[in-house]
């Protein structure tokens, strides 16, 4: 049985989520307050936490870097009634792996939740791949670039691991998704962007220079494309 914490300081909110999530067979936490939420994530493990970003007493973007940090493995999904686009940025920066703004309808939460637990760690079909100077160890779950490890989030390596799979060919979004996340995936693929850019300023960290790193071209319209590092300056698309 999975176990849920749902950080969320809305009395009503907070027990609507509780109670339909668990009848529908999860174990589930609430805590309405950040710093709840965070002594509840020192003392036990959760497959997934629904955390609200508008919280009384703590920072929600902090409250998630907070919880990231202490539970590496967890599924992090922000709640937002924030329209600006840039919060939810920064909170898929600060190491969600998801959103959803509010008002939620529970149907499509219930089915974001199940998706995100459904769905296993991509398993590629090498257990060691290479494009260039990238390695991509996927049975260590590991990336290094020229011997420099590069530091992924879980999504993070999956993503990258599933474009190195077919290096210089195009991959659709609606792939990506399936491959990564879940076949059953209905809503925004913003969380896709999100992991991509950091995907592109980590390989830019790791390597010693430009061309030792396979780009991530953008094909617009379509998906995305991992070059091969002699490729990378003739590809068309964007990189951006």
């Amino acid at each position: 049985m999975s176990r849920l914490l749902v950080v969320e300081d809305d009395e009503t909110i907070g027990q609507v989520l509780a109670s339909s999530l668990r009848r529908h067979g999860f174990t589930v936490r609430w805590e309405p307050t950040g710093t709840g939420g965070l002594s509840a994530a020192g003392v036990d493990d959760f497959d997934l936490v629904l955390l609200d970003l508008g919280l009384p007493d703590l920072d929600g973007v902090e409250v998630c870097r907070r919880l990231r940090a202490s539970q590496p493995r967890t599924v992090l999904v922000i709640l937002t009634a924030r329209q600006d686009e840039m919060d939810v940025v920064v909170g898929l920066e600060a190491g969600a792996d998801d959103y959803l703004t509010k008002p939620v309808r529970l149907a499509e939460l219930l089915a974001r939740v199940r998706a995100h637990l459904r769905r296993g760690p991509v398993s590629a079909g090498a257990p060691q791949i290479a494009v260039g100077a990238l390695q991509v160890d996927t049975a260590a779950r590991r990336a290094s670039l020229a011997g420099h490890e590069i530091p992924l989030r879980a999504k993070e390596f999956d993503l990258l691991a599933r474009l190195a799979e077919t290096p210089g060919a195009a991959v659709s979004r609606d792939v990506l998704m399936t491959d990564v996340w879940d076949a059953h995936w209905y809503g925004s693929t913003k969380t896709l962007d999100v992991h991509i850019a950091a995907l592109r300023r980590k390989l830019a960290e790791a390597a010693d220079s430009a061309d030792q790193a396979p780009r991530i071209s953008t094909l617009r319209g379509h998906g995305y494309r991992l070059e091969h590092p002699e490729e990378g300056s003739c590809a068309s698309g964007s990189s951006r």
